[in-house]
C-alpha cells in the first residue's frame, strides 16, 4: 500500500511588543507563507511572541518541535530590546557568540558608513553553532541554527533573505489555487461548495466572505497540490455557480 507523500510544515514567531500593541502592521505572515508555498512547505501555525525573553524560549522550544521549520521576523537588530537572538540561545542551551563572518561583513558594509560601533557589531551575534542568511539588502545578515531560521522584521529585508534562501529548504508541491468570486451569500451556496469539495479528493473549498457596495458576496478558493484537480473542481464549481445564476467571476473579486 502506497504511503501518504510528507506534508512538509512550518511555523511563523512574528516577535515584538510593537505588533501587539497595533503601533506597527505586520506584513510578514503573508510573504512568509507565499514564499514557504513555493518551496512546498505549507505555513501551519503563526504565533505573535512579546519581547519577553521566557515567552520567546517557550514559543521557539514548542514550535520548532511541532513543525518541521521555524521562521521568527523581528528582533535582531541593533539596538537593547533586540533580544530573538539570545532568547532562541536560551531555548537551546547554547552561548551567544559573535559569527566572525557577521563581523567581517558588517565591518565591510559600514566602512564607508560611520563604522563598525557596539551597537552595530550587535548584528553580529549568533547563538553558538549558527548559520548566516544572506541580506543583499541592508548587510547585516540573517540567521539559521538547526530548523529555525531567524529574519529581519522590516518586510522588504525580510524578503531579501526569504530569497537568499530560496530552493534551499526540502519541501514537497507547491500547493496550487484556483479563485472564482461571485455575489453569492454563503448560506445560499454552502452546499454547492460541500459538494464541489466532496468530489474531488486532495482539494479543498474555502469561502471568503465580503460585503462590496452594499452587496453580499464571496471569494471561493480551490487549493490542491495537484493543479489539475484543482483546476477541474474549479471549472465544475464555476459552472454550478452560473447554472444558479450567479455570474462568476474568475480570479476573485
Amino acid at each position: 500500500m502506497q504511503s501518504e507523500p510528507k506534508q512538509w510544515t512550518a511555523a511563523l514567531a512574528v516577535i515584538g511588543d510593537e505588533i501587539l500593541s497595533g503601533r506597527t502592521q505586520d506584513r510578514n505572515v503573508a510573504q512568509v507563507a507565499a514564499w514557504l508555498n513555493e518551496q512546498g512547505i505549507r505555513l501551519a501555525e503563526v504565533r505573535i511572541v512579546p519581547d519577553d525573553p521566557k515567552r520567546i524560549a517557550e514559543a521557539v522550544n514548542a514550535l520548532r518541535e511541532a513543525h518541521d521549520y521555524l521562521f521568527t521576523t523581528g528582533g535582531i537588530g541593533p539596538t537593547h530590546d533586540d533580544i530573538t537572538v539570545d532568547s532562541i540561545a536560551a531555548a537551546l542551551g547554547v552561548p551567544v557568540i559573535v559569527h566572525p563572518e557577521a563581523r567581517r561583513i558588517l565591518e565591510d558594509y559600514y566602512r564607508q558608513r560611520g563604522g563598525l560601533t557596539e551597537a552595530r557589531l550587535r548584528m553580529a551575534r549568533v547563538p553558538d553553532g549558527a548559520e548566516l542568511i544572506a541580506n543583499p539588502t541592508s548587510g547585516a545578515p540573517g540567521v539559521r541554527i538547526g530548523n529555525i531560521y531567524l529574519l529581519a522584521g522590516v518586510p522588504h529585508i525580510a524578503a531579501s533573505m526569504l530569497d537568499a534562501l530560496d530552493g534551499t529548504l526540502e519541501g514537497g508541491r507547491p500547493m496550487v489555487s484556483v479563485t472564482l468570486g461571485a455575489f453569492a451569500a454563503e448560506s445560499d451556496v454552502a452546499e454547492m461548495l460541500r459538494e464541489a469539495e466532496d468530489r474531488h479528493p486532495g482539494v479543498s473549498v474555502g469561502s471568503y466572505p465580503f460585503l462590496e457596495e452594499g452587496r453580499y458576496g464571496a471569494n471561493f478558493v480551490i487549493r490542491s497540490e495537484d493543479g489539475e484537480a484543482a483546476r477541474r473542481c474549479g471549472e465544475e464549481l464555476g459552472e454550478a455557480l452560473a447554472a444558479a445564476g450567479y455570474e462568476v467571476v474568475e480570479g476573485g473579486i
